[in-house]
């Protein structure tokens, strides 16, 4: 006979008599041992600790990505001048087009950016320039490819 214990029983149990319960179905013994605390409630000090953390998370500042300079090519080059004259912080366009090569946000996205381009480390806005570059060519800045 197999013998089970019940760490949360039914108060039901806790009345009983005797301090083992068998199971008529499986011949089984139950042995009741009612716990001294809720054995859900977790105690203050834990609780605390975890807000501190939550907190220390929330306010916690994202180191900045490390990105690799990339080989920039000199069309990309002379479109970044063209577009924003090298600054990797512009917006133009009524902030429609954004960062060194005026990305559209929908634009940075479908070559991997996340987030907003001009806030983008300017290596990691030439990593992009350079890959809608290979995708598309230069017709994706059609004034300043020319």
């Amino acid at each position: 006979m197999r013998k089970l214990l019940l760490s949360a029983i039914p108060a039901i149990l806790i009345a009983l008599p005797s301090a083992a319960v068998a199971d008529q179905a499986s011949g089984d013994q139950l042995i009741a041992t009612p716990l001294a605390s809720d054995p859900f409630e977790r105690p203050a000090a834990s609780r605390a600790a975890r807000a501190a953390a939550r907190l220390a998370r929330r306010d916690a500042k994202p180191e900045p990505e490390k990105v690799k300079p990339v080989s920039v090519s000199p069309a990309l080059q002379t479109i970044a001048n063209c577009e924003s004259g090298g600054n990797p912080a512009a917006i133009g366009g009524g902030g429609l087009y954004r960062g060194k090569y005026q990305f559209s946000v929908d634009t940075w996205r479908a070559v991997g950016g996340t987030g907003d381009p001009a806030a983008a480390p300017e290596a990691e806005q030439d990593r992009r320039a350079a890959i809608l570059y290979a995708q598309a060519g230069p017709g994706q800045w059609p004034v300043c490819s020319q």
